[in-house]
């Protein structure tokens, strides 16, 4: 661990060790300078010094996260929500820390400060950005830091999914008001219900990976990874047949404004509390309804974990009841006991 050389008529000690930044300290004697590596490796072995620290108290939060923000988000498919949390976080006066102060009491009295002002998934998402950017500043970046002290955290629990449903007064909202919203919000929303697709992949839908005649839409690049074929429903073809085309992209609209009219649009007609990513439950819930099988719905959404399928799945109760008294056996079996 320690190299000790001669450079002129002194002795030069370069102590390294993983997860530390190099010692280095010159001697007169070769024996003042073993000695001394001696008892560095010494402490750095019982823990007793952490020369970590020094370089960490240069090191700001806030600046890390930047970084990570220009290095690793921007080199993502989908950036928008990652830059969204490392805003949040940034905001907080946790980012003008220093990573020496970056402490596992420090974090715990961030996550119990944003749990009382947002939902505990918002803070499981900073915590994970967050997460995933200290341990990418340790194994890539060589930032000293011997662990990741958002590890040693309980982090908010996912919570219970959401089991939002449109139901009849929603139904009646979307008829009326969609009249009064911007042209491209009621195909776009009648196509979630319709594909499940997410608002992202409706928004990268290209005309030309469109084929009416087979009715299917192929989304080349999707959340996971992988391409994917949507089976598109008679409505679905209908609302794209009646579609003018204006260039390859189908609905050529920014994300932001698809956003906003979405946001102006159900406070009008007063569904604050449905998001526009309850449509994409709705219509997988739906698919089970209409009879399709497991692995048919997951070809449409894309899902790969039939665990997280049935996160999105949320049948009516009722339904389900009156399946069973229309698939009821019309004799009945004689059980008394003569």
């Amino acid at each position: 661990m320690a190299s000790i050389r001669k450079r002129g008529n002194s002795w030069h000690v370069q102590i390294r060790k993983v997860g530390f930044p190099s010692l280095t300290k010159t001697f007169e004697s070769k024996d003042d300078a073993v000695r001394w590596s001696r008892a560095r490796e010494h402490e750095l072995d019982r823990g007793v010094v952490d020369p970590s620290a020094k370089a960490l108290k240069n090191i700001v939060l806030a600046d890390l996260l930047d970084r990570y923000r220009e290095t690793v988000t921007s080199a993502k498919r989908s950036p928008d929500r990652e830059r969204y949390n490392i805003a949040a976080l940034m905001r907080q006066p946790m980012s003008r820390l220093s990573l020496a102060q970056l402490t596992s009491a420090v974090l715990a009295a961030y996550r119990d400060h944003r749990l009382a002002q947002v939902q505990p998934g918002t803070v499981r998402r900073e915590l994970a950005v967050l997460r995933h950017c200290l341990e990418v500043a340790r194994r890539e970046w060589g930032i000293p830091l011997n662990r990741n002290p958002v590890t040693q955290i309980a982090i908010p629990s996912a919570g219970r999914p959401r089991q939002r449903r449109l139901e009849v007064d929603d139904l009646t909202s979307f008829a009326n008001g969609l009249e009064d919203a911007p042209w491209y919000l009621r195909p776009i929303v009648e196509l979630a219900i319709e594909t499940g697709m997410r608002r992202g992949e409706l928004l990268m839908l290209r005309w030309s990976n469109i084929d009416l005649d087979r009715g299917l839409a192929t989304l080349p690049i999707t959340k996971n990874g992988d391409r994917r074929h949507v089976p598109l429903s008679p409505r679905a073809i209908s609302t794209l047949v009646g579609l003018e085309r204006l260039g390859d992209d189908v609905f050529p609209i920014k994300p932001g404004t698809v956003r906003q009219a979405w946001d102006r649009f159900t406070k009008r007609e007063g569904l604050a509390d449905l998001r526009f990513h309850d449509l994409r439950h709705e219509a997988i819930s739906r698919f089970f309804e209409q009879g399709l099988s497991v692995p048919e719905v997951a070809l449409i959404s894309g899902h790969r974990d039939t665990k997280m399928l049935f996160r999105y799945t949320h049948l009516r109760p009722e339904d389900v009841a009156k399946k069973l008294g229309q698939s009821a056996v019309s004799a009945t079996v004689d059980l008394t006991i003569k």
